[in-house]
């Protein structure tokens, strides 16, 4: 019998990347997201290259009730998920604490802890009735490394951090694993949401340095969830060769040396 895995964030970078990835592992996938038609591409894409089943939700983490309806009404093929990763997830903004917008504070907030809390309060339920299940959060060096002009995208980090802490506590019981990825430097659309569309401040974050893809993220997580039945991977922090850690990146002078994959 196929598992299947429920993915936050699945319309682009490293959800995407999860998904491609676990279907190559033959895994039934639900992917979810607010941009539905990306959500549908994937879904054909995925089904007619392997042998699965795509279920694509559209709707926002941050809104409770839609997080509620969506994963309340799956269909009967689709109610038993095996693993799952919270993924979506955003920064907003890059200014000191007095100068910060507090939009973007709420959307940083809203997404990266209480949506992640919410589809986990859903899913984790229906795992310790159970008794088994796997649970990947997708955290951020920032978690542990609070940076100048990323106080409230730091601060919601060290809750996912603190969360999936708590998470491996209160589930050990039940037999469900709790993993927290902690990635460095990932090229996705992290930074042009960041910087609200500006391409040229986005790039110029990955100037003379190979940095991670949602591929190598995916490749992690992968791993993670394919360990043995009496092994747990509490956290993995990866990085790219070039940066040591949130403070410390080397640049090589000229051009964009990004990887492509």
């Amino acid at each position: 019998m196929k598992k299947t895995v429920l993915i936050t964030g699945a319309t682009s970078g490293i959800g995407e990347a999860t998904a491609r990835a676990f279907a190559e592992e033959d895994y039934h996938i639900i992917i979810t997201g607010r941009r539905y038609e990306r959500l549908r591409e994937l879904k054909k894409e995925l089904e007619a290259e392997f042998p699965i089943e795509v279920l694509p939700l559209g709707f926002d983490v941050r809104d409770r009730h839609q997080c509620e309806a969506a994963l309340d009404s799956l269909p009967e093929g689709f109610r038993h998920i095996d693993i799952l990763v919270n993924n979506a997830g955003l920064a907003a903004g890059l200014e000191h604490i007095d100068q910060g917008d507090t939009n973007d504070w709420e959307a940083m907030i809203d997404t990266n802890i209480k949506g992640l809390l919410y589809v986990t309060r859903l899913v984790a339920e229906k795992m310790v009735n159970r008794g088994s299940g796997h649970i990947v959060n997708l955290g951020s060096i920032a978690g542990t490394e609070p940076y100048e002009n990323g106080a409230v995208y730091c601060a919601s980090k060290h809750a996912v951090h603190a969360l999936s802490q708590a998470m491996r506590v209160d589930l050990l019981s039940h037999g469900i694993k709790v993993t927290e990825i902690r990635p460095g430097m990932v090229e996705t659309e992290f930074s042009l949401v960041r910087f609200h569309g500006d391409r040229e401040r986005a790039d110029n974050v990955y100037h003379g340095v190979t940095p991670l893809t949602g591929d190598d993220i995916a490749e992690a997580i992968l791993w993670a969830v394919s360990q043995p039945a009496h092994v747990n991977i509490n956290e993995i922090v990866i990085m790219p060769t070039q940066q040591a850690n949130a403070y410390y990146t080397y640049r090589k002078p000229g051009k964009n040396t990004k990887k492509n994959k």
